[in-house]
């Protein structure tokens, strides 16, 4: 029954997008990111609902799309160049058969955010792609919130659509997606368009954003932890009532810790003794592996090529109570571990190009955020305070995730990469909107389009810039 509803859904949006060829844009969000393929037991597992998808959004958009002018900015070109980079070192890798299966999505990751851009052309556009994306997130993180309150969480253990502990749907990287979607929720309640805010709006939005809250929680992973504190730091950089907003945070925690489970506080406990916690030591022996690998193969080993670590470290065990207690260092050989930072990933896999092109590419992405947003807040235009408020959701959001990526190997997780896709996009319409040329080809297709309209306006303040749908 599952594979037919979602086969179901799956062919309903492909009949749709006949008619709105952007919705296949918002299919493939949706595919890549639930990964529906992997949620059936039948004919959906061998139908390439991700490839179909893939086709029609470049199909439709080539074909059928209204197309306003390409614009390929500098940051398509970093990820340009980070595709061709790591094709180029995956044909040197140290483990070729393991690489093609990363490649394989890579790829298309890659491709994807760099074409992104190129449809994304509207207020309405934006308004859909990012709430297919919220959306699409929100189904499993909805499903782990309801777990976790009645007690099916657990390190590695919490049930969500897939029992795939891989891509979205690993612990830490549903983790770090659950806050990164809490300030575009936000946004939702102010200026969406599709679901106008109204108070059903806000009380989905608010039970959504707690079952964000929750998914750490459920995971117990520590990195969601530190993301739900940077999340705090950067409300407070908006808020106007700091001191206030302090103090009920931290009565709030107070609150709320005898309601959490024991395994999450004594998980959590163990970031106060990292160095007693091999999970912390293996990182740091990996990070310091990585480093040296570095200096043999600067230009990368490609994909997978954590799979040569091996090293050994010392783990302090103590062994008594109170004050009659002993420690001794055991010597610990272990190989093969993941890198556990996006940033030690870029290094060990693509190199120092790759890294400085990945770190280049996140930095811009801060950069023109905080551009946009300062802009448009001296701008003072309310038609287009949207914008503004959005530069700094996707601004938040990346922060949490960069946040997220320096304790987990993520960097080039395809959620955030579409996301990198919506700043470019959301930059090219700011530019587009700011250019008197732009604005008068904007003014003279709108009067065309309404040519014959007994209420149309050609003249004026209507066509002294582009409508914005």
């Amino acid at each position: 029954m599952t594979d037919l509803f979602l086969l179901g859904f799956f062919a309903v949006f492909l009949l749709l997008g006949l008619k709105r060829p952007f919705l296949w844009i918002c299919l493939y969000l949706y595919v890549d990111i639930l990964a529906p393929q992997k949620m059936g037991y039948g004919p959906i597992t061998s139908v390439p609902v991700s490839l179909i998808a893939f086709a029609a959004a470049f199909g439709g958009w080539l074909m059928m799309d209204k197309k306003t002018r390409p614009t390929f900015t500098f940051r398509q070109g970093l990820m340009l160049f980070l595709l061709v980079w790591a094709w180029f070192t995956m044909q040197g890798a140290q483990f070729p058969v393991e690489a093609v299966g990363k490649w394989d999505w890579v790829w298309k990751t890659l491709v994807f955010a760099i074409f992104l851009p190129f449809t994304v052309t509207t207020k309405l556009r934006f308004e859909a792609a990012a709430l297919v994306m919220v959306l699409t997130a929100g189904a499993i993180i909805i499903s782990g919130g309801i777990k976790t309150v009645f007690g099916g969480g657990g390190y590695g253990t919490l049930s969500l659509f897939v029992n795939d502990n891989s891509g979205i749907y690993e612990s830490s990287t549903i983790s770090t997606v659950a806050i990164a979607i809490i300030p575009l929720l936000y946004w939702f309640t102010r200026y969406g368009t599709v679901f106008k805010p109204s108070l059903p709006v806000k009380l989905f939005a608010a039970g959504l954003a707690g079952a964000c809250l929750l998914i750490p929680i459920g995971t117990e992973a520590r990195t969601g932890l530190v993301c739900i504190a940077m999340l705090g730091l950067l409300v407070l950089r908006e808020s106007r009532h700091k001191l206030l907003l302090m103090v009920g945070g931290v009565l709030l925690c107070i609150a709320a810790f005898p309601f959490l489970p024991q395994s999450y506080a004594d998980r959590m406990a163990t970031m106060l003794t990292a160095e007693e916690d091999e999970s912390a030591s293996t990182r740091v022996a990996v990070w310091k592996w990585t480093i040296d690998y570095a200096k043999e193969r600067p230009l990368g080993g490609g994909f997978e090529a954590y799979r040569a670590n091996s090293f050994t470290y010392r783990m302090p065990q103590t062994t008594g109570e109170g004050n009659m207690t002993t420690t001794r260092y055991d010597e610990v050989v272990d190989e093969g571990r993941a890198y556990h930072s996006a940033i030690f990933e870029m290094l060990g896999e693509q190199g120092w190009p790759g890294l400085g092109a990945w770190l280049l590419l996140q930095a811009l992405g801060l950069i023109q955020m905080e551009r946009l947003r300062r802009r448009m807040r001296r701008k003072g235009d309310p038609n287009l305070a949207w914008l503004g408020h959005l530069a700094i959701a996707l601004q938040y959001a990346q922060v949490i995730y960069l946040v997220g990526a320096t304790f987990q190997g993520i960097a080039w997780q395809p959620f955030i990469m579409m996301l990198a896709g919506l700043q470019i996009a959301l930059v090219i319409y700011a530019k587009r909107h700011d250019s008197p040329a732009e604005a008068t080809i904007g003014a003279r297709l709108a009067a065309g389009r309404d040519a014959g309209h007994p209420h149309a306006v050609a003249t004026g303040a209507g066509a002294a810039s582009p409508p914005l749908r």
